[in-house]
């Protein structure tokens, strides 16, 4: 990939930024933000990083929308960030402000990109992303199941003490309270994880996934997650950046899968050069399918707002 830039240059803008650099995802990384000298302080910051972390990309920061000409993925971290005892959905109507400028600069300055979303309510913000550029779906989704199943892995690695490279997981829906971690699709090497945990404690496993992010802000209390959502975008670029055609769960718009059209959802998706490469189809259980469609509802409750 020769160019990446990333929209907002705050913790996850930042954080996202030093992981793309330090594995060279990029020759040059740049960040974008409208508050004078933040970006160019913080891309300064991470580049005087290099022979230290010994990375040879090009990291630079601007305040003009117009730095990100020529990108061929455009991630977006900027928007209000929630605050202790919000939901994602309670910074929608800023956040949609902020996105949809957003999207503008982007079609004008870099109309042949990759778009990932980050910003909060994420499917909602995906959807509206996707409407407002008339792109093809292949070019504009969202982070959420990549970093759902990175939390509910490392909670399954913690309760049995085995290593977390063993351990797979899939998160499918929105990504809030109504996601739908997935017991029946998570292994450790293969073996079916409740082999090795009981229903009980999977049930607190697949809450603690569901509240993942709101736990973390409660602790810090003046900032939410920053490293681990900045190294799920990280294994969506490198997947993209590499063609390896991973299967990742991601905030994708669906056209009949799952039986929906017209959302956008956490679902298994194909990641490769030229973006989304098609969904996957998993069969859900009866209780599955339920707790799917209650995802469904609540973003098309949200999605009801979207112009």
């Amino acid at each position: 990939m020769k160019k990446i830039t990333i929209i907002g240059a705050g913790r996850v803008g930042e954080s996202t930024a030093q992981i793309l650099a330090n594995e060279e995802l990029a020759h040059e990384v740049v960040l974008i933000d409208v508050r004078e000298g933040v970006a160019r302080g913080t891309a300064l910051d991470i580049q005087e990083s290099a022979t230290l972390f010994g990375f040879d990309t090009k990291v630079s920061g601007d305040e003009q929308a117009a730095a990100m000409a020529d990108s061929g993925i455009v991630i977006v971290t900027a928007g209000l960030p929630r605050k202790p005892g919000m939901s994602r959905s309670d910074v929608l109507d800023a956040n949609l402000k902020i996105i949809r400028t957003i999207t503008e600069d982007i079609q004008r300055y870099a109309p042949q990109a990759i778009v990932i979303m980050v910003t909060n309510p994420v499917d909602i913000l995906t959807y509206a992303v996707w409407r407002q550029t008339g792109w093809s779906r292949n070019r504009v989704f969202g982070l959420s199941g990549v970093l759902d199943a990175a939390r509910m892995a490392s909670f399954i690695a913690l309760e049995t003490g085995f290593s977390i490279k063993d351990v797979t997981t899939m998160v499918l829906g929105g990504h809030g309270d109504s996601m739908v971690p997935m017991p029946h699709y998570t292994t450790i090497n293969g073996i079916p994880v409740n082999y090795f945990l009981s229903a009980e404690q999977l049930a607190r496993i697949v809450d603690r996934t569901r509240a993942g992010g709101a736990e973390i802000l409660a602790l810090k209390k003046t900032s939410s997650a920053n490293d681990s959502p900045a190294a799920a975008v990280a294994a969506m670029v490198d997947a993209i950046s590499n063609n390896r055609r991973r299967i990742l769960p991601c905030v994708a718009i669906l056209d009949g899968e799952y039986q929906q059209q017209d959302i956008a959802i956490g679902v298994p998706v194909v990641l490769a050069g030229t973006g989304m490469d098609g969904v996957v189809e998993l069969r859900l259980n009866e209780e599955e399918v339920h707790q799917f469609q209650n995802s469904v509802t609540q973003i098309r409750q949200d999605l009801a707002t979207v112009s």
